[in-house]
C-alpha cells in the first residue's frame, strides 16, 4: 500500500486542528498498511452465480422446509460483497491516533507572543510585543492593531508575516505561530499603503 505524502500537504494547511488531523490520518494509514500485510484472512467466495445456479436455488427454496428456506437464504447473504468498512472494524483507535486526537483540543490553549514592525511611514508602537491567544483569527489582530495605530475603518492597513505575505483574515494565529514563529514570537508587519506585491 503507497501512502500519500501527507506532510508536505500539511504545510499549506493553516486550519487550527489540521496538524493534528493529519496525524491522525497518517496514524490510520499506516495501520491498514499494517493490517493489509499482515492478515491472512480468508477470501470470500464469488458473489456473482451463473443463471444455472440461481435457477436452481429458486427450485431449493420452493420445495424446501420452511427452516432449509431459512438456512438457504442465511447462504445466499454470505455471498454478497462486503464493503472495506463493513470488514474491518477498529474496537479502539491506536495508541498514537488517540493520543493526537486528545491533543488537538489542547492545541490553540496558549498565548501568542505577536511583535508589531511598522513599514514605511506607519506609526511607530511604543510597545511592540503583545500576547494574543492561539485560538484567535488574524482579523482579531488586524482590529487590535487598528486600534492602537489609531486608524479609521476606511484607511488602509495591511499586514504581512514575516514580510513575506499576507494571511487570510480567517488564519489561525496558533497556526500562523506554529508555522511561521521567529525566536517564539510572531512576526506582523504592518504598513498604511500595499507594501509587497
Amino acid at each position: 500500500m503507497c501512502l500519500p505524502d501527507l506532510d508536505t500537504a500539511s504545510r499549506c494547511f493553516y486550519h487550527p486542528h489540521a496538524r493534528a488531523a493529519i496525524d491522525v490520518l497518517q496514524s490510520l494509514l499506516r495501520l491498514a498498511a499494517e493490517m493489509s500485510s499482515q492478515s491472512s484472512l480468508p477470501q470470500r467466495p464469488s458473489s456473482r452465480l451463473s443463471a444455472a445456479q440461481v435457477d436452481q436455488s429458486a427450485i431449493r427454496n420452493e420445495t424446501s422446509t420452511p427452516e432449509e428456506a431459512n438456512s438457504n437464504d442465511e447462504d445466499a447473504e454470505g455471498d454478497l460483497p462486503m464493503s472495506m468498512t463493513a470488514s474491518v472494524i477498529l474496537t479502539n483507535l491506536p495508541k498514537d491516533a488517540s493520543e493526537a486526537l486528545s491533543l488537538v483540543d489542547e492545541l490553540d490553549n496558549f498565548k501568542v507572543s505577536v511583535r508589531f514592525q511598522p513599514i514605511g511611514s506607519a506609526p511607530i508602537l511604543k510597545q511592540k510585543v503583545f500576547k494574543i491567544s492561539a485560538s484567535s483569527r488574524f482579523s482579531v489582530v488586524l482590529n487590535f492593531l487598528r486600534k492602537k495605530v489609531g486608524t479609521k475603518d476606511g484607511d488602509g492597513l495591511f499586514l504581512y508575516v514575516n514580510n513575506v505575505f499576507a494571511p487570510g483574515l480567517d488564519e489561525g494565529v496558533g497556526n500562523l505561530y506554529r508555522c511561521f514563529k521567529v525566536d517564539d514570537q510572531l512576526i506582523v508587519s504592518y504598513a498604511t499603503t500595499p507594501a509587497f506585491g
